[in-house]
């Protein structure tokens, strides 16, 4: 199976590169459609091309300032201005993952354009979104005020951002 993969300039979180690991296992993805940015591009070719010894294809951007150069890929594409090289990312794959820092959909996002257009296209579409930290917060309490009101000995970890407080 081929996919694409979007993701945030500023990279995945440790849960969201699990995630990526436990999808590109589990729906035996051999070959890997990025965008060759730097962040989230960066990491899942490292994990698609290194750990997994998978196929993986570049879709430059025609702007090199953010560009990771990443290194190993079977196909480097034509590089094309970020929203037509995304629709082409959006299109390659039976499936579209996506790794968005934000945990709301937002307007003037690389990421976010990926996702809608894949959305129009009807492709279906793996989200791996980071939780709002108020939320995360309201869960703990959730589970703290079962364990206190079943007397049962409950033992989940929740983990947060890296420097979130809860």
């Amino acid at each position: 199976m081929e996919a694409g993969f979007t993701g945030t300039q500023n990279g995945m979180t440790l849960k969201q590169k699990l995630m990526l690991v436990d999808v590109l296992d589990g729906l035996r993805v051999t070959k890997l459609h990025h965008g060759d940015c730097i962040g989230a591009d960066e990491e899942a070719h490292i994990l698609a091309r290194y750990i997994f010894k998978m196929d993986v294809v570049v879709h430059p951007p025609d702007n090199d300032s953010k560009r990771a150069f990443c290194k190993g890929a079977v196909e480097v594409r034509d590089a094309k201005p970020y929203l037509e090289r995304n629709d082409d990312i959006a299109e390659e794959g039976e499936v579209l993952i996506a790794a968005p820092k934000e945990y709301v959909e937002i307007q003037r996002s690389g990421t976010w354009a990926t996702i809608r257009y894949a959305r129009k296209k009807g492709k279906q579409l793996l989200l791996f979104i980071r939780m709002e930290p108020l939320r995360l917060r309201r869960i703990k309490m959730a589970i703290r005020v079962y364990h206190i009101e079943n007397g049962t000995k409950l033992h989940i970890d929740i983990l947060g951002e890296p420097g979130e407080k809860m």
